[in-house]
């Protein structure tokens, strides 16, 4: 009976993602990497950084540095419109970056049985940004893994 018990507790783990919106495609963000979600301002462009780096941002005092998932990942650049925000993303021993996103849709609470992660296989650059597809209300929601994405 006890062990039941065990499997159910553990099979409801649950996880909330921040659900944002880059070209057509759906990207949670887990909530708890999220410092903060700003709408998009004067970004100081900074020399000689990787073309997806825009620059950086002034948050209450901090420089924050801000990149484009949109190039990172290879997509065409498109212009900002009043959606697109900067997500303040802090891992653990990290200083806090800035990633621009096209839109934040909603948050979304998963079960551990509405997400399957994915194994280890990559073909392009792309999937490599992706650790999982969740499952949630008849929609995919493709799982940012934030180190792959920050990483360099």
């Amino acid at each position: 009976m006890d062990e039941l018990m065990l499997n159910s507790e553990v099979e409801m783990e649950k996880t909330q993602f921040i659900v944002i919106r880059i070209g057509d495609e759906q990207y949670g963000i887990d909530i708890k990497y999220v410092d903060n979600i700003v709408r998009m301002q004067k970004i100081t462009r900074v020399p000689d950084v990787q073309s997806y780096f825009e620059g950086v941002i002034n948050l209450r005092g901090e420089v924050v540095p801000v990149m484009n998932l949109r190039k990172k990942a290879g997509l065409p650049d498109e212009e900002y419109t009043k959606d697109t925000r900067i997500i303040i993303i802090k891992l653990e021993n990290n200083a806090p970056i800035g990633i621009v996103v096209d839109a934040v849709k909603e948050v979304v609470t998963l079960t551990s049985d509405e997400i399957e992660y994915t194994k280890g296989t990559v073909r392009n650059e792309q999937v490599t940004f992706i650790n999982g597809i969740g499952k949630c209300n008849n929609s995919l929601i493709s799982l940012l893994d934030l180190n792959a994405v920050i990483s360099e």
